[in-house]
């Protein structure tokens, strides 16, 4: 009976001490954990995403940050002290705007499915915004297998830095924009695909909106060298959102979002730079059709911009622009649009 008291106490103050070591972002309406929160701190760094539970590692942050702005579904929710956000749990107003529905314009059976939406995706090197793209696309999959045929982009605009460095030993200071692309969005009409592969797989059934975290790692304990580089670390993280109680499947999807990290380094170079890419995708529209044709698609060439309307002025569009504006207004610059 000691024996079992002692073992019960041992496991109480261990699993205190570790949950002490998260932040949990929940929503302050319904307590629900909040995936997907981005943790800017003062000089416009992301810090930290918080997981499909919410939480954050506390060693992210630090008192020499003083202010950390939090942003949930591309929109700041808060602007946070270090004795504020320094908690176990940290509740936010996570209802900023409305889910968008998903215009269905074709409820008939046929050979695709198409989907077409907004997206935006960026790089960070060390937490420092290297690169952003934001647009419209449209994704084709085949309809009985579930299958992505082709994605394509119709509208763009790219943002790079203004002066990289050419120095191809200072990792840390290059253009990253071959990172930028669209979610792969594999199997998310069939998301058991990925109970076939070496991944870990987590649900969240929310009050709006049922979530799916995928993650999986390599290269966690040797480096990998090539051409004078060195990689080591690398991990990612993919959300699926359908609809609340549903099957899953393609009319049931609402959001993407793919988070890939990598550690990288010349040989000559002593430390390691944390890339971090960041990939999202919102479906504005679901059509079913015969035809795989895609309206309006262009080349995404990530050395202009490409767009014939200011899509981005859209209140539903999911402009990170903003938010990085704020910190970084001269660093990147947009590449001329060659509509």
């Amino acid at each position: 009976m000691k024996k079992t008291f002692l073992l019960n106490l041992l496991f109480i103050i261990l699993f205190s001490l570790f949950n002490a070591q998260t932040i949990s972002f929940v929503s302050e309406k319904t307590g629900q954990p909040l995936p997907k929160v981005v943790v800017f701190g003062k000089d416009g760094n992301i810090l930290a995403t918080s997981d499909i539970d919410g939480k954050i590692e506390k060693s992210s942050i630090t008192p020499e940050q003083a202010k950390f702005q939090l942003v949930y579904d591309n929109i700041a929710v808060a602007n946070l002290s270090f004795d504020e956000i320094n908690k176990d749990v940290v509740k936010l107003n996570d209802r900023v705007k409305d889910i968008e529905a998903v215009v269905i314009k074709n409820n008939k059976p046929a050979k695709y499915a198409i989907i077409k939406g907004n997206f935006n995706a960026y790089v960070t090197v060390n937490g420092k915004l290297n690169c952003y793209v934001d647009g419209v696309a449209t994704y084709v999959f085949d309809n009985k297998t579930k299958k992505l045929k082709s994605k394509d982009v119709q509208q763009y605009r790219i943002f790079r830095l203004e002066n990289p460095s050419t120095d191809r030993k200072q990792t840390g200071n290059l253009d990253y924009n071959a990172f930028l692309d669209l979610p792969r969005l594999m199997s998310v009409g069939n998301i058991t695909e990925y109970k076939n592969k070496n991944a870990v797989i987590k649900e969240l059934k929310g009050n709006t909106k049922d979530e799916i975290e995928i993650s999986g790692s390599a290269l966690k304990e040797k480096e990998i060298a090539f051409f004078g580089y060195r990689l080591y670390d690398m991990s990612s993280l993919i959300n699926h959102s359908y609809e609340k109680d549903s099957q899953k499947t393609l009319r049931d999807f609402l959001e993407s979002n793919e988070i890939g990290y990598l550690k990288l380094k010349h040989k000559s170079e002593p430390d390691y730079n944390q890339l971090i890419s960041y990939k999202n995708f919102y479906p504005t529209e679901l059509d079913f059709s015969d035809n795989d044709d895609v309206e309006g698609k262009v080349k995404f060439n990530k050395n202009n911009s490409n767009y014939s309307s200011n899509y981005w002025q859209d209140v539903s569009f999911p402009n990170m622009q903003n938010i990085f504006s704020s910190f970084f207004k001269d660093d990147l610059k947009e590449k001329q649009n060659k509509k």
